[in-house]
């Protein structure tokens, strides 16, 4: 199974942030949303992502003065992508191994989607779920 099938059923936008916005306007659309990551988009491009993780790393370095720097300055970059045909257990990995919780879904040059690990843990529990189903089910027809 792929990231293509968590994605099927959303619909939407995928939020996001431009290079040039400041950190004050990026960490209130976190906040209204209630998201802890944004892809960063420059020319239809992903170049980064801004999280709460950024934010906090931000304020222990520069204090409430991050809130005036550019979203550029703070990102992690480059961002760390997938590709919707990328299989849920490989994206997990990439997750646990290099400790991110977001990852953009990118196809081609353009952003297809955004996943976080909640997405795809909730869809292995499911999955589980479902298969532990149908064992008891064959199990009693047995």
């Amino acid at each position: 199974m792929t990231i293509a099938i968590i994605l099927q059923g959303r619909e939407g936008t995928v939020f996001s942030a431009s290079p040039d916005e400041l950190v004050e306007t990026v960490a209130k659309r976190l906040a209204e949303k209630r998201i802890g990551a944004l892809p960063v988009i420059d020319n239809g491009r992903v170049i980064g992502i801004f999280s709460e993780r950024d934010m906090i790393y931000g304020l222990a370095s520069h204090g409430a003065s991050i809130l005036q720097k550019r979203v550029a300055d703070v990102m992690t970059a480059p961002a760390i992508t997938v590709s919707s045909d990328t299989p849920v257990l490989s994206a997990l990995s990439l997750m646990t191994r290099r400790r991110i919780r977001h990852l953009p879904v990118v196809d081609g040059d353009r952003i297809s989607g955004f996943v976080s690990i909640g997405d795809l843990v909730k869809y292995r529990i499911e999955r589980i779920e479902a298969e532990a189903t149908a064992m008891r089910d064959y199990i009693q027809m047995a």
